[in-house]
């Protein structure tokens, strides 16, 4: 009798096969966290932007920036005056701003990426503090787009007046 060739697949096909498609899922997971890393920065600096507005329309407004309570860094984070979200940047919300917006990673308990803000009424400093990820930030210019804070170069990105540049 004679043999006829079989119609299915060899076990070393199948396993060349689940190989490719392994390393093909493995580059798309890559190029996805890049990507959640890049969004995550694009809302960063959005907030950031945001609430730089608002706190210039509060000083055109009031001839002043919102001052710090107590003259110490406000936060919703707990490293910090753990504050209510509209309490953060006093009388900003809901006039300036509807509310105010958190870091897309923030986590206040382990005190990570934190909006932080200081301010004796004529200057001020907005940090997004603790965000290993950021890419906006590390190395980054204001004349590059980028937030660097020339005080916490690794740990925060930031938007200041002149005046607060070294807090």
């Amino acid at each position: 009798m004679p043999r006829h060739p079989s119609s299915g697949f060899t076990l070393i096909e199948l396993m060349v096969v689940i190989a490719i498609i392994g390393v093909l899922s493995s580059v798309v997971l890559a190029s996805l966290n890049v990507a959640k890393l890049k969004a995550n920065d694009a809302k960063r600096a959005t907030d950031l932007h945001a609430i730089q507005t608002a706190i210039e329309m509060y000083a055109t407004a009031n001839n002043t920036y919102p001052v710090s309570p107590s003259w110490a860094w406000s936060s919703r984070c707990n490293a910090w005056p753990d504050l209510a979200s509209g309490n953060v940047i006093p009388g900003l919300v809901p006039t300036y701003l509807p509310k105010m917006p958190s870091d897309p990673t923030m986590d206040a308990a382990a005190n990570t990426c934190c909006y932080l803000y200081l301010s004796n009424g004529a200057d001020y400093k907005l940090l997004a503090h603790g965000c290993p990820s950021s890419y906006m930030c590390y190395g980054a210019t204001e004349a590059t787009g980028g937030f660097a804070d020339p005080t916490r170069p690794t740990w925060s990105c930031a938007v200041y007046t002149v005046g607060a540049a070294s807090w």
